[in-house]
């Protein structure tokens, strides 16, 4: 009895020192979206934080730190405390500002520990019906006849509604027109209206428009068709190989974060995406959940920050 008293004494006591490590999580987690709410990545993350905080003991608070296209709600976290207790939601734009952006406060590469990937957001190749175009081969070989001529909208300069177009015309040689926009609603009432000819659009945007058959699916950014638009092929199948790009989402942490908060983090979100009610909320957006470790998001992030790298320095791209 003596011994097992003094165990315990023992314990009590290195509980109360200094740096004794706490089981994680010890108070609620911060979840920074780096955009104004209403967004996909603000959608993405409130479909996520009940079911992680329930996980957890611990409310998971989502705090939109918007501006400087996602630099502030980034820097936020890479400088937070490596505890787990801040992590932030990253899209693909993620791994495109350090090529758009020379003097980023914090090293993408290295400031930041992957979580989880949560899913892929297909992109949609669509035009205007008076173009008559059937596939992505049709208007890679009308842009051909007329070079710099097939005006395509954007929603921004160095948005992935622009690069994705880019690195279209890099991989098919041609030049199309780029006429940018501020949201991917003004451009595609553009579209609408024929002011412009082809568009690099979100699904959420172009899904009633292809419904009403007001535009045209050329094909989706993709490898694969996408379940939110299983009837239009990938862009790769219907006259592009080798073309992909994917609007994925995920979660990460402080670069230093310990191993088994990032575990247990993971280990939340995937238990999260396995509900079918957040899978179709999701797949509503058009994201479709992917099931990846850690490591292959990790690298995942790697492939795109070399890809995108390659797009935007050749052309001497600069954000607004």
């Amino acid at each position: 009895m003596k011994r097992l008293l003094n165990l315990l004494l023992l314990a009590v006591a290195c509980a109360a020192l200094p740096g004794f490590a706490q089981q994680f999580p010890s108070r609620p987690v911060r979840l920074v979206v780096p955009y104004p709410p209403g967004g996909a990545n603000d959608i993405v993350a409130r479909l996520l934080a009940p079911s992680m905080g329930a996980q957890l003991g611990q409310n998971v608070v989502v705090d939109n730190r918007g501006g400087a296209n996602t630099i502030i709600g980034s820097e936020l976290v890479a400088t937070a405390a490596p505890n787990g207790h801040t992590i932030l939601i990253i899209a693909a734009g993620h791994a495109i500002n350090p090529s758009l952006y020379h003097n980023l406060p914090f090293n993408t590469a290295r400031d930041f520990a992957p979580i989880a990937l949560v899913g892929d957001g297909a992109y949609v190749l669509v035009a205007h019906p008076s173009l008559a175009l059937a596939s992505s081969a049709d208007l890679i070989a009308l842009a051909k006849s007329k070079p710099g001529q097939i005006a395509y909208a954007s929603s921004s300069i160095g948005n992935l509604t622009h690069l994705a177009a880019e690195l279209f015309n890099s991989l098919a040689g041609i030049k199309m027109l780029h006429v940018p926009y501020k949201g991917g609603n003004p451009a595609m009432l553009d579209l609408l209206g024929g002011r412009v000819s082809v568009f690099f659009s979100t699904v959420a945007v172009a899904r009633p428009h292809l419904q009403t058959g007001r535009i045209k699916g050329l094909g989706v950014t993709t490898a694969r068709r996408s379940l939110a638009l299983p009837d239009v092929p990938t862009i790769a199948e219907s006259g592009l190989p080798g073309y992909a790009v994917s609007g994925w989402y995920g979660l990460v942490a402080p670069a230093a974060t310990p191993k088994a908060a990032i575990g247990r983090l993971h280990s939340v979100v995937q238990v999260a995406l396995r509900q079918t009610e957040i899978r179709e909320k999701l797949l509503g957006v058009g994201i479709e959940v992917v099931d990846a470790t850690t490591a292959r998001f990790g690298e995942l992030i790697t492939a795109e920050l070399a890809k995108w790298d390659k797009v935007v320095k050749p052309l001497g791209i600069t954000p607004e």
